[in-house]
């Protein structure tokens, strides 16, 4: 049965159309874009601005907030659960495409694929690469070992060193079904052991990662924070920094010049510092890495906005709890970027990341993944709670 949706405004992923503009979906498709349209059936939203499915491109829906000690004790399984509660949380906020930027394998997505769960659809990275001693690397200094995203039948090991290693690992994590790559071209912030400026991997080692990758048609994400791991995962040949932090000029000019994303995720250092004030226990290394962090990430992604860097919205939801993603779309407004700037980010501009010629706009012939919210888009304030409908390939799902 066709649909004709008549909200008050449209954003068709890269900019508001005209007052009157309604979208005519039939079979999972958007059909029309226009005034007048006809259909069986007629949905009025008054007071509502229509969007494309918005696209979260990095989020680790095995993980609810980190909290070592209960990934210690609980149950191996629980993860899955874990990851089809959150699917489901993050679908109600409008997220109808993620990309996980580890800790998801080929069962869960699959599982949404065949409709044994609900949830967004997805990209999956399988798991982090990382060199001994870098980013993920769960050797603690008190010598006892704490991966969180341990290998599993599914999940190929996180930690690789050298090149012929890492070739191997690449191709293992194709055979497990990855979507794309992860590798970390500096330390981070969470972890205990390393520094988020240091870079990490030889050149050898990432060209390598970046060669093996292409050959199996898989692009590139790097978590880089540091200058210089932002520079040489870059010169390597990666499709997309992730985090940035301390990321400057020079880096947003390779960027442009590569033709490389920027996916932010302003919203990480700001509740890890959230969760830091209220109690959580975390090491004191980490709490001052996440304070400086939070300071450099928000000076930096209002340069790179200058700059005119590409822009793709994501939030690493999973490092904390799931269910506040949107308010990331808010922090970039903060930055500096337009209302259709930060809407473009997280739809059009995220779905060619992604690789996906299917959605993230609204335009004949695309499939139907929709987002209603009440009110207009100038501001992204309490967006969480405006969601008024959600739409999955023509099926309205929330």
């Amino acid at each position: 049965m066709s649909t004709v949706i008549r909200p008050e405004k449209v954003f068709d992923g890269e900019t508001f159309l005209p007052s009157g503009t309604e979208v005519l979906i039939d079979g999972g498709q958007i059909r029309e874009v226009g005034p007048g349209l006809v259909a069986d059936d007629i949905v009025e939203l008054p007071n509502c601005t229509l969007t494309p499915g918005l696209i979260d491109c990095h989020v680790h829906l095995t993980i609810d907030g980190i909290n070592p000690l209960a990934q210690l004790t609980e149950p191996f399984s629980l993860q899955f659960y874990t990851a089809a509660d959150t699917l489901r949380r993050t679908l109600d906020l409008g997220i109808t495409t993620v990309r996980d930027a580890a800790g998801a394998d080929a069962g869960i997505k699959r599982a949404i694929e065949l409709g044994l769960v609900e949830g967004p659809d997805m990209r999956i990275a399988v798991n982090i690469l990382s060199q001994t001693g870098g980013h993920s690397d769960g050797v603690t200094p008190s010598g006892a070992v704490h991966h969180l995203l341990p290998e599993h039948p599914g999940r190929p090991a996180p930690v690789v060193d050298g090149v012929e290693e890492m070739r191997k690992r690449v191709r293992e994590l194709q055979r497990a079904g990855a979507d794309v790559v992860k590798i970390c071209t500096s330390g981070g912030v969470s972890s205990v052991t390393d520094n988020p400026h240091h870079a990490q991997f030889s050149m050898d080692e990432l060209e390598a990662c970046v060669r093996e990758a292409k050959s199996g048609q898989t692009p590139v994400m790097a978590h880089a924070q540091g200058k210089q791991g932002i520079i040489n995962a870059i010169r390597a040949g990666v499709r997309s920094i992730e985090h940035g932090v301390y990321a400057d000029d020079e880096c947003f000019q390779l960027m442009i010049e590569h033709n490389v994303w920027l996916v932010p995720t302003l919203l990480a250092p700001v509740a890890l510092n959230r969760m830091i004030d209220a109690g959580a226990s975390v090491a004191d290394e980490v709490a001052r890495k996440s304070r400086e962090a939070g300071i450099a990430h928000a000076a930096m992604i209002k340069q790179a906005v200058k700059a005119g860097v590409k822009i793709a919205m994501g939030t690493d939801a999973g490092l904390f709890k799931h269910g506040i993603n949107l308010e990331e779309l808010q922090l970039m407004q903060r930055a500096g970027m337009s209302p259709e700037a930060v809407l473009h980010a997280s739809t059009q501009s995220a779905a060619q990341l992604l690789g996906f010629d299917d959605r993230g706009a609204i335009r004949p012939g695309l499939r139907a993944d929709l987002a209603v919210f009440r009110g207009d888009l100038t501001s992204f304030e309490g967006l969480s709670s405006r969601v008024a409908g959600v739409y999955k390939s023509g099926r309205k799902v929330r």
